[in-house]
């Protein structure tokens, strides 16, 4: 069983192994069942759930848990949460977080060869992710997850501070250190998310890591919001992420996570901004890796 969330890149990184535990094993009588927890009030649309269950290639059994009643009954305490279950129905091993899949394919081979499967002949190799879910560069990520909602949000260095609940103006900040952020143009911050009130609004972020990622949302299929990133001031070029060009520009469609810098060459601290061309945004979180 996995707890996870499709906007959370922790979550995305953990889909390749559990894929490939999904496709190995089935025969041998694993089921593979996702908890899908939201962690922002979009991701409890079921509609929204399945287009990016379709998206991610996610096939095996999601039971939707909007009020975490089934994250409550386990006593889950974060994303992703797996949790093995042997043939009789007791849990026999609990992890958190992203990393040892092959002690956990190690755990589930156990399992399935006490309820009298053969495994032998099924070869535990590493699951591999691309694009988005490839793992992190952990040895060199020094920026953390990083809200702009009020209720979580740190280090943000417009004059003023953050504006709760309001539509009001922002300005940028003469300089950013590493892990600060500002606001530019007319926006509306609530709890969440920010929300850009007004045209020509932009976000900076001064970040270290190979990739960073924003949640995104506020526009559709139909009426879909162009946008643009800048690294250090010029177009990403080889940095650009999976949901935007060379030149920088993407759009957002669906309300999710867009990868937006992947540095090609080596990590250094980067200053990125992310220019939108008209009101409606939703800006969650970014996160890195």
């Amino acid at each position: 069983m996995n707890f996870w969330t499709y906007s959370c890149i922790n979550s995305l990184r953990a889909l390749p192994a559990l894929r490939a535990w999904e496709e190995r094993y089935r025969s041998k009588g694993l089921v593979v069942v996702g908890v899908h927890a939201p962690e922002f009030n979009f991701e409890k649309d079921p509609a929204r759930v399945r287009t990016a269950l379709s998206d991610l290639d996610v096939k095996y059994p999601i039971v939707q848990d909007n009020r975490y009643a089934t994250w409550q009954r386990f006593g889950n305490e974060g994303w992703p949460g797996f949790y093995f279950i042997d043939a009789k129905g007791d849990v026999r091993g609990y992890r958190l977080g992203e990393g040892h899949y092959d002690e956990a394919e190690q755990l589930i081979r156990k399992l399935l060869t006490e309820a009298g499967q053969d495994v032998t002949g099924i070869k535990a190799l590493p699951a591999v992710g691309a694009g988005i879910e490839a793992e992190a560069d952990w040895k060199d990520l020094r920026s953390p997850e990083s809200y702009l909602g009020y209720a979580k949000a740190d280090n943000f260095q417009s004059d003023g501070g953050l504006v709760r609940d309001i539509s009001s103006q922002y300005r940028p900040a003469a300089s950013l250190s590493l892990n600060q952020w500002d606001l530019s143009g007319s926006w509306k911050v609530g709890s969440e998310y920010a929300a850009l009130a007004g045209p020509d609004g932009k976000i900076r972020y001064r970040f270290h890591g190979r990739d960073l990622h924003l949640v995104l949302g506020g526009a559709s299929q139909a009426s879909p919001i162009r946008f643009r990133v800048l690294v250090d001031g010029a177009p990403p070029g080889s940095n650009h992420g999976t949901d935007i060009d060379a030149a920088g520009w993407g759009e957002i469609k669906e309300d999710r996570l867009y990868q937006l810098v992947r540095q090609a060459g080596g990590v250094v601290d980067r200053t990125v901004t992310i220019e939108f061309s008209r009101p409606g945004v939703h800006a969650y979180v970014f996160t890195f890796g």
